[in-house]
């Protein structure tokens, strides 16, 4: 049984170009036409699919946290509460988004960070589900979303190996759609911090699965890396513009970063090709100019028997015997004359 996962009627797999998610999560500001220019912008970006952020604030943080300050220039309230609560879309505005994402083909889902919130999702039958490197341990909530049967993506930041297994064994008897994502919890991390090898780990640990990449870095590489160490998934945060208030846009791709790092992930699945070395079609010409063939190196009598020096190597190739045929002539008489330059062939020449 080979490691697949479909999404929305998407097959990923291992032979398959690497699946990208443009992750939203509140750079939207709270602001649907602002969502759905960014829906738009990362479909023009060949993003496959965008991805929101769903909580359900009052039952999610304790009134402690939810009561607590939040005074910097990235908050939208009072309190962190009150914060969180401005960047949440109503069931009504999820609606108008789903619609619009139809609209424009991409693929549409959202990131389920509780109970209700899942029922939520579920109810507005989004076609994937994400779980955050934080409810890794969450076995409750990941038990839940594995009974709907959705694929679920879920993220790995700030896990010991024992974490990942421990999910894995409780989602993969009831669900097999599911991919692990290596990530590093750090906003942005150090390149030193992204531990891109775990993917190569997870690869032998999990031969069923999807293993994909969530990248909290500033830059477009290290995707390319990821998929070339078998990342068959890519999440990349996504914003309109890296200045705008939030505490993610400035580790967030700009659609200019997307296109590329899409571009970049297109070709190098293309790239890749197969592990048969053979001579391609587009190589005949070039190496037929600088390969060299076996010449004569001055004018050569019928009759002559061959020596190292009556033997020159001379561009172009492919009009005579190559030069790894050199030692198999010398000694071997003419059959013809020939003329400085002419090729050594085979049936020029008779045994001596």
């Amino acid at each position: 049984m080979k490691r697949e996962i479909t999404i929305n009627g998407t097959s990923i797999n291992d032979a398959s170009r690497c699946y990208v998610i443009a992750e939203i999560g509140a750079n939207h500001m709270g602001d649907v036409e602002k969502c759905k220019a960014l829906f738009k912008s990362a479909k023009e970006c060949g993003a496959d699919a965008v991805k929101l952020q769903k909580r359900d604030n009052r039952s999610l943080y304790t009134k402690q946290l939810f009561d607590s300050p939040y005074d910097n220039r990235n908050s939208y309230g009072r309190t962190y509460g009150e914060h969180r609560e401005f960047l949440e879309f109503s069931c009504d505005q999820y609606a108008i988004l789903k619609d619009y994402a139809e609209e424009l083909e991409i693929t549409f889902f959202a990131t389920a960070f509780d109970f209700p919130s899942a029922d939520f999702l579920a109810e507005l039958d989004l076609p994937a589900y994400k779980i955050a490197s934080g409810d890794l341990t969450n076995t409750p909530l990941l038990r839940h979303v594995a009974t709907f049967g959705k694929p679920i993506i879920i993220s790995t930041g700030g896990a010991t190996m024992e974490d990942v297994v421990r999910a894995y064994d409780l989602i993969a008897p009831i669900n097999q759609q599911l991919c692990i994502m290596q990530c590093t919890s750090g906003y942005p991390p150090e390149y030193s911090e992204l531990n891109l090898r775990v993917i190569e780990g997870f690869h032998h640990a999990f031969p069923r699965t999807v293993i994909g990449y969530s990248g909290h870095d500033n830059g477009i590489a290290m995707p390319v890396a990821a998929y070339m160490l078998g990342a068959r998934i890519v999440e990349k945060h996504f914003t309109l513009n890296r200045t705008w208030k939030g505490t993610d846009q400035v580790f967030s791709l700009a659609p200019d970063g997307m296109r590329k790092m899409v571009r970049d992930l297109h070709r190098v699945h293309e790239a890749l090709g197969d592990p048969v070395k053979r001579r391609l079609p587009v190589e005949e010409s070039p190496i037929k100019k600088m390969a060299k063939s076996l010449v004569a190196a001055r004018d050569l009598s019928k009759g002559h028997v061959v020596t190292a020096d009556d033997i020159a190597i001379r561009s172009p190739g492919g009009e005579g015997l190559p030069p790894y045929e050199l030692d198999k002539i010398i000694g071997i008489q003419l059959d013809r004359d020939l003329r400085a330059d002419d090729p050594f062939r085979m049936r020029d020449l008779l045994k001596d």
